[in-house]
């Protein structure tokens, strides 16, 4: 077996196992997920990731496995980005929080299908015609900008997305979470609930995360089982970082334009590749890109945690305090 092979079984396998383990003991039915089990469980998620960073330096070889790293990590911190919408998602279709769990399980199985066909769909148009990765560099320079320029006042409303408004026209869809069903029967007719909207939104939205992090993933490498792997270790995590982050993710005010800093990075990057590859190797090219996703994003959560320190207000405690209607 070749050493790409042996990295693809290894991972078929822990992947297989690691999700075995995970909707054996982390997704207990209708239970509300801890603070500390969200913290053991994305441990787990987190150390499984480095560890296959660990394999890949020992099977394949330095520079595959620090790609590998690099595209982990930007995958990572664009999930972090994601949990703000998927918050947003379950407060607009008033999903109890004890099914949180399962619907953040099966929409993210489904975000996973979808992303292996995005991602071999991309590497696939990648090989047939390689200028199309100097679109995906433009593409990312200006996804960057638009992010970093973005306001506060550009807030997703899951119930104006053109998603939702499908449902609507073509499902019968009942306005409650059907106890935590996702299909029921109402006078002999089959209904579907809201729990299963925040289903289908949720995976329909990380598809739409992906139109940027996977051409991300592919300025940093164009190697298909680095794509693949540490695009599904990364939204394998994503549920437990959710329960992890979700009352502390508004106190991270400056993450986006972290975020947005390195797409406009790997963005100039691919548009810049043959110029760059004449005087950068391949090995260095990859540690600085891995320096600079660190240090942006690091440097960004650093930055808000220092903002709020200094008295910046926070709006959501601000929300939090006034008392209900």
């Amino acid at each position: 077996m070749t050493p790409d092979q042996i990295s693809y079984l290894v991972f078929g396998i822990v992947i297989v196992i690691a999700l075995v383990f995970d909707m054996g003991l982390f997704s207990k039915k209708n239970t509300a997920i801890t603070i500390k089990t969200a913290l053991w469980q994305s441990v787990f998620w987190v150390a499984l990731g480095l560890g296959f960073f660990v394999f890949l330096l020992f099977e394949e070889n330095k520079t595959i496995a620090l790609e590998y790293l690099s595209a982990y990590l930007m995958e990572k911190s664009l999930s972090i980005d994601n949990i703000f919408v998927f918050i947003l998602i379950f407060n607009a279709f008033r999903v109890k929080e004890i099914y949180y769990s399962r619907a953040l399980l099966f929409g993210v199985l489904m975000a996973i299908v979808f992303r292996i066909i995005f991602i071999t769909l991309g590497v696939e148009l990648v090989n047939r015609f390689h200028w199309i990765l100097y679109l995906f560099g433009a593409f990312l320079v200006y996804t960057g900008i638009k992010m970093f320029t973005a306001g506060d006042d550009e807030e997703f409303d899951p119930k104006g997305h053109p998603v939702y408004k499908w449902m609507k026209k073509v499902l019968p869809l009942v306005p409650h979470d059907g106890g935590g069903r996702y299909i029921i029967k109402e006078d002999g007719k089959r209904r579907y609930t809201m729990l299963f909207v925040v289903v289908v939104m949720l995976s329909v939205i990380d598809l739409v995360f992906a139109v940027d992090s996977i051409p991300a993933v592919m300025g940093i490498s164009t190697n298909k089982m680095v794509i693949y792997t540490s695009n599904i270790f990364a939204v394998l995590g994503l549920r437990s970082l959710f329960f992890l982050l979700r009352g502390a993710i508004t106190k991270f005010d400056y993450l986006q334009q972290g975020i947005a800093i390195v797409l406009i990075f790997i963005g100039a990057k691919m548009l810049g590749e043959h110029w760059i590859s004449q005087w950068i190797g391949k090995s260095q090219q990859v540690v600085v890109s891995l320096l600079v996703i660190v240090l942006c994003i690091a440097g960004s959560i650093v930055y808000s945690v220092l903002k709020k320190r200094k008295g910046v207000p926070d709006e959501a405690e601000n929300i939090a305090d006034k008392p209900n209607d």
